[in-house]
């Protein structure tokens, strides 16, 4: 039997941002840990977001197979959406198999597990719990132990401030919210470590990402958007609150257990310009938009109720207004396309730049005929590569076919292309919505340099995220270089003692083994899962969770 592993997210973490940190004293337990053990680069999922890639790095498995591709899906055949959870997903997680090993599990705010699975321990769902209003255990397995955990932290913070306008002290109530959440998770870890003793503890603090997000135009002065500010070091004050956090989960795990920190994505700041596919598109001749003066409805009720109605109040607002979030989201961001005249269309989405084809049979009013579907990708990639500034920079770096990123069952749920965007000396543009006809990229205004979720962030998402561990069965290996987020899975697995399924599409980090893996261990195939579907009153909670959160666009 491997040794006891505890696992610690970090969400947005990337070695360009801590190697500093690690060298001046700011992380001592990081840097200890890959003093004394093995560190690796990991290449996340396309797009570089949250439910994908974290899904990915716990099962070993392209998104294709586990099917979580995004936040939300598309209905078949309509243009409706419909948000995703933990029950889609097709492939068993660490968790699961170390459970069915007969080892104790505990999981703690992991993104994309509600509903709660019935582990081997216990579980605490993530950020995508639907309870804005009102928290009632339904997001803990067994919800017995919810009185309890109630008592050890009195609440779990699940992202609850918005992040769409932030105005004035904003930024000092946030940082104050997310310095509270790390506390309260890390007491929470602490106590389930003691009292369970868990043979496995995975916890994700999904504060690094947020603070990027929203405070690296004070951070970074080569930043297009760079402000001083009193907030200068808020970046830094997280990662040491999580540094202090690691120190004391390690010391509650015991000096026999194995020592983790993973990510899920890097971060980096944004550019100061946005960029509009659909713009793009319809310039090329792909797009045709309705005539003007026909507003989205969607877009004008979704705004007003970010800006004009509290947090707290969005999802009783929405419960008011049954099943009615998917069509409200799919209009938003389809409101503007006139379907008779389009080849291709984006859905505008910040995280996740791509682009569909209009296709006929697939799509409500698709014109393309299946025949013309290959040739019609090849055209769309020709008009997005050709895409230049005024300078003649490329806008987009590449340009994938979703055949190329995934495979699996779910690949057709993804968008037929996805892109990566060009960086202006590491600077990547925000993709954002365009209302209607207009230039394609510009230039943000100094006042729109702070903007919220929806308007461009100032911090942005990177490709590579970051992997270390140490302790028993950990080579001091060093630097392993680039893997994929996949290979952290099987390399979880191996230091927990357990064989390494066969069919993973990740591989295991063997120079940081002090031992070969094993390989042949039971895992379940890939089926469709048993979806749990929301609820009218969930599903509000999830629409104003995530549109608050800006993963959802009002788009006013």
């Amino acid at each position: 039997m491997g040794a006891p592993l505890l696992v610690v997210g970090w969400d947005g973490a990337g070695w360009p941002l801590l190697e500093p940190w690690l060298r001046d004293g700011t992380l001592p337990n990081l840097a200890r840990l890959c003093q004394g053990g093995a560190r690796a680069a990991v290449r996340s999922t396309l797009p570089v977001a949250t439910f994908p890639a974290w899904t990915s790095l716990v099962t070993g498995v392209n998104p294709g197979r586990h099917g979580v591709l995004d936040f939300a899906e598309r209905v078949p055949g309509t243009l409706r959406v419909r948000f995703v959870n933990g029950s889609w997903r097709r492939a068993p997680a660490l968790w699961t198999l170390l459970g069915e090993a007969g080892r104790r599990v505990a999981v703690v705010s992991v993104p994309a597990t509600y509903p709660p699975e019935a582990v081997r321990g216990v579980m605490v769902s993530g950020f995508d719990t639907p309870l804005t209003a009102a928290i009632d255990g339904s997001f803990v397995h067994p919800r017995g132990r919810w009185p309890e955990i109630r008592e050890m932290v009195g609440r779990l913070p699940f992202a609850d401030f918005q992040e769409v306008a932030t105005g004035s002290g904003w930024h000092a109530r946030a940082l104050a919210s997310l310095l509270d959440g790390i506390e309260r998770r890390v007491r929470l870890a602490e106590t389930l470590l003691a009292r369970d003793a868990p043979d496995f503890l995975m916890l994700v603090f999904g504060e690094s990402d947020t603070v990027a997000h929203h405070f690296w135009r004070f951070h970074d002065p080569r930043s297009p958007r760079f402000a001083p500010s009193a907030h200068a070091g808020a970046v830094r004050a997280i990662y040491q609150a999580l540094d202090r956090g690691l120190g004391r989960l390690a010391a509650a795990a015991g000096t026999d257990a194995v020592v983790s920190v993973v990510s899920d994505h890097g971060s980096a700041g944004a550019s100061d310009r946005v960029i509009h596919l659909n713009r793009r598109l319809e310039q090329s001749g792909l797009l045709r938009f309705r005539a003007a003066g026909r507003p989205s409805w969607a877009r004008a009720l979704r705004a007003a109720a970010v800006r004009a109605v509290p947090f707290r109040l969005q999802a009783p607002l929405l419960r008011r207004l049954p099943r009615t979030a998917g069509r409200i989201e799919a209009a938003s961001r389809f409101g503007g396309i006139d379907w008779s005249g389009t080849v291709a269309y984006s859905e505008e989405l910040d995280y996740h730049p791509s682009v569909w084809v209009n296709l006929r049979g697939r799509e409500p009013e698709g014109i393309v005929d299946p025949a013309d579907y290959e040739p019609t990708c090849a055209r769309v990639a020709v008009a997005l590569r050709d895409w230049r500034d005024e300078r003649g920079r490329a806008i987009v770096e590449r340009v994938w076919h979703r055949s190329e990123v995934y495979h699996g069952e779910a690949t057709a749920q993804a968008p037929d292309l996805l892109l990566e965007l060009a960086g202006i000396d590491g600077y990547r543009p925000s993709s954002l919505h365009g209302s209607g006809p207009g230039p394609s990229i510009r230039t943000l205004a100094a006042a729109e340099h702070g903007a919220g979720k929806t308007a461009g962030m100032n911090g942005t998402h990177t490709r590579e995220g970051l992997f270390a561990a140490a302790g028993p069965g950990v080579c001091a290996a060093g630097d392993l270089g680039v893997r994929e987020i996949v290979d952290v899975m099987p390399t979880l697995l191996a230091l927990a003692g357990l064989p390494i399924p066969a069919g993973l599409d990740g591989a295991p980090m063997t120079s940081a083994l002090a031992r070969p893996p094993a390989y042949g261990g039971a895992r379940g195939t890939e089926s469709p899962a048993v979806r749990v579907e929301l609820d009218a009153a969930s599903e509000a909670d999830m629409e104003a969770r995530l549109t608050a959160l800006g993963y959802l666009e009002p788009r006013g």
